[in-house]
C-alpha cells in the first residue's frame, strides 16, 4: 500500500554549500569520517554501487532504469548492483561485478570511497551500498536485457531537495517514508532516493528531511 505527502507541506533542505564549492572533496571527507550503520540479522545479502562522476564542482549520480520484463523491480530507477554471488569474495565485490554487467563500468574505472549506512529491501535483502569516483568522461553502455535506461543526475538536485512527495509504504505493519523524485522523465524513489538522501544527510550534513527506516529502530 502507497500513499503520497504534497511537497508544498514539506520544508526544504537548508543545505549550505561547502565554501570552496567542492562538492566532491567535501563528500569524501564526510564518508571516510563517517562510521556506517550495520544491520545484524539473517538476509540475503545485496551490493550496490553509488557512482558519482569526479566533477568537483558539479558532480553527478549515476542511475539506471530496471527493465520492464524483469521479474523483480520491473521499470524501476536503481543504483547499479544486486544481489551477492557465492564467488564473490564480499559485497564490494558484488557492486562492482554488478556495476560492470549492468552498465560496462570496468571495476578498475571506479575509486572506491567506503561503504555506506545499510539498508533493507522491501524484498528482504540486506543491502551495503559503496561510494565511488568515477570519470566524468566514462563512456557507459546500458545492459540491453537487464535496463531500459541509464542516466545521471546532479548532486546538486538531491541536495536542494527538489523532491515531488514524500511516499508513505505499509511493510509488515509498519509505515516507511521515502522521498520521491521527478528527473527528466524518471521517477527516483524507494530505497534508491532514501540511500541518496542518507548519503548527502551523513555525508555533508545536508539535513534533508528524512524519516528512519523501520530496521532502524
Amino acid at each position: 500500500m502507497m500513499s503520497d505527502i504534497s511537497a508544498k507541506d514539506q520544508p526544504l533542505s537548508m543545505f549550505e554549500y561547502p565554501h570552496d564549492d567542492d562538492l566532491l572533496a567535501a563528500l569524501e571527507r564526510g564518508v571516510e569520517m563517517m562510521r556506517p550503520r550495520t544491520l545484524s540479522g539473517q538476509r540475503p545479502e545485496a551490493g550496490v554501487l553509488v557512482a558519482v562522476t569526479d566533477n568537483a564542482r558539479h558532480p553527478e549520480i549515476v542511475l539506471t532504469q530496471r527493465a520492464a520484463q524483469m521479474n523483480s523491480h520491473a521499470g524501476e530507477v536503481a543504483l547499479p548492483g544486486g544481489k551477492r554471488d557465492p564467488e564473490d569474495r564480499d559485497l564490494l565485490a558484488t557492486a562492482l561485478r554488478e556495476a560492470e554487467e549492468e552498465v560496462s563500468l570496468p571495476p578498475d574505472a571506479v575509486r572506491v570511497v567506503g561503504p555506506l549506512s545499510q539498508v533493507v529491501s522491501k524484498h528482504g535483502f540486506l543491502v551495503t551500498p559503496y561510494l565511488g569516483v568515477i570519470p566524468e568522461t566514462i563512456r557507459l553502455s546500458p545492459s540491453p536485457d537487464e535496463l531500459d535506461g541509464l542516466f545521471r543526475v546532479p548532486l546538486r538536485f538531491f541536495l536542494e531537495d527538489r523532491r515531488h512527495h514524500t511516499d508513505r509504504l505499509s511493510y509488515k505493519g509498519k509505515d516507511i517514508y521515502v522521498p520521491s523524485y521527478r528527473y527528466e522523465g524518471y521517477v527516483i524513489w524507494g530505497l534508491t532516493a532514501y540511500v541518496i538522501v542518507e548519503l548527502l544527510n551523513q555525508g555533508l550534513g545536508a539535513e534533508i528531511p528524512l524519516r528512519p527506516r523501520p530496521e532502524q529502530s
